[in-house]
């Protein structure tokens, strides 16, 4: 009986793996090797627990909304996109959320961070209460986890026309399109607006009311409106559709936008000059 069993042992192991069964034995080794790696890293060093919004529709056993707790070791200079980062890679590779340049500059990862809108790249985990709960930007549709549907801000952003139109052009092909400085430094820090949504997310007229041009829309109008290059009469188009019932009357002087913005754009005072000007281009004196 014992000799039956012995051969039967050396048939099973004379049988080769196939390549794909091999590959996948391999990338399971790698898996453990980095789980084993992050949870003697966890045990030695300082860790921080990011709770992280979970939420995928086209998989059944997490079409509902959930959180899930990472620790990750914290570095000197780190900031909540490196936590997410570390996480997805270290732990859970389908962990989706967007980023990009990582320096402020594109405004991809603005997420909703301990209750606050504000760019993951920028955000420095030291300067933040723990356990650091991380969300997707609210009053916009999901797709999954900490990604949102963008396409109606952009619309929104579209609908100002956001590009400079000058009734005259300079006679000559090379002559720029002067600019006094003092305009100049009236439109600069509209200019800076990196269309992240953070804004718009942060504004409770916006939550309520879908048509609302919202501030990012409305900064972006105010940078052109403001350029004394562009001319009288598409000024005065654009402020007709600032002006319209949902545009800049909607806006209820609450400042959550301009407390949020991670480029520091004084949009509520922008969305009131533009009030102003509207104003003034309805006046008839006579």
């Amino acid at each position: 009986m014992s000799t039956e069993l012995d051969a039967d042992d050396e048939v099973e192991s004379g049988v080769e793996e196939s390549p794909g069964e091999r590959r996948r034995a391999e990338r399971r080794a790698r898996t453990d090797e980095r789980e084993r790696a992050a949870a003697e890293a966890t045990t030695e060093t300082e860790t921080v627990q990011l709770k992280v919004f979970r939420y995928d529709p086209e998989v059944a056993d997490k079409e509902e909304p959930r959180f899930d707790d990472f620790h990750v070791p914290v570095q000197p200079g780190m900031t909540v996109l490196d936590g997410l980062i570390y996480a997805r890679d270290t732990y859970d590779s389908s962990l989706t959320f967007r980023h990009s340049c990582r320096q402020a500059v594109c405004g991809s990862d603005a997420l909703f961070i301990n209750g606050r809108q504000r760019l993951a790249c920028k955000t420095q985990v030291a300067d933040l209460q723990t356990p650091v709960r991380i969300e997707p930007l609210p009053h916009q549709e999901v797709v999954k986890d900490l990604v949102v549907d963008m396409q109606h801000f952009y619309e929104q952003m579209d609908a100002v026309e956001p590009f400079f139109d000058p009734d005259e052009l300079p006679d000559g092909d090379l002559e720029a399109q002067r600019q006094t400085p003092e305009n100049r430094e009236k439109v600069k820090m509209s200019t800076r607006c990196i269309w992240c949504g953070a804004c718009m997310s942060s504004c409770n007229i916006a939550a309520g009311d879908n048509q609302y041009l919202g501030p990012a829309a409305i900064n972006k109008a105010y940078r052109f409106a403001m350029d004394e290059r562009e001319g009288e009469d598409r000024k005065e188009e654009r402020l007709r559709i600032i002006e319209q019932e949902h545009g800049v009357w909607r806006c209820q002087t609450q400042f959550s936008c301009t407390e949020v913005c991670p480029k520091d754009i004084p949009l509520t005072e922008h969305i009131q000059e533009l009030k102003r000007e509207a104003v003034k281009s309805n006046l008839k004196f006579w």
